[in-house]
């Protein structure tokens, strides 16, 4: 049902994911070091999503019969200047996400691939919605490191974050 072009791409962006999880989880951990557990978990909870992420492609894969391999997923760095570097990171990787969905979406419009398009859309959302926090995020960071009662409130406002799977993953 699937062509093996849009197979390809859905399973680099499987890998894509895969790889966004384990960057943010990097990310935690070096927030984990410096006792910002508030911000470790959004970064937590940022990995656990994009590994939903994952999961959500693999099932379509697997449902319009395309075969699904799985890639090699590169080590993310662990290593970071600061916090404000973490989250730019963080907002560019985003970007990065969202342009490579969007070439999946061009292809599959130019195959005629409704089925692809229509399942995409969701992911479409969820890039706008991840690309406006990731931004406001960096504006909050910037405004917060350099006071350490700022960035305290700050960790606090993000140690709300949970999970929540998606119902539809």
């Amino acid at each position: 049902m699937v062509s093996e072009k849009i197979a390809k791409l859905i399973n680099e962006q499987i890998a894509h994911e895969q790889y966004a999880a384990q960057y943010y989880l990097s990310m935690s951990a070096w927030f984990s070091g410096k006792d910002l557990d508030g911000i470790a978990n959004y970064f937590r909870v940022q990995s656990k999503e994009e590994l939903m992420h994952a999961d959500k492609m693999f099932d379509y894969l697997n449902d319009v019969g395309g075969e699904i391999i799985i890639g090699e997923i590169a080590k993310p760095p662990h290593e970071f200047e600061n916090a404000t570097d973490i989250f730019e990171k963080a907002l560019a990787h985003e970007k990065i996400v969202t342009k490579s969905i969007f070439n999946i979406v061009k292809n599959a419009n130019e195959e005629g691939d409704f089925a692809t398009t229509s399942f995409l859309q969701w992911f479409i959302n969820e890039q706008v919605e991840e690309e406006a926090s990731a931004s406001q995020y960096v504006t909050k960071i910037k405004m917060v490191c350099d006071n350490p009662s700022a960035l305290y409130l700050f960790d606090q406002e993000l140690s709300q974050r949970v999970f929540t799977p998606d119902p539809t993953a």
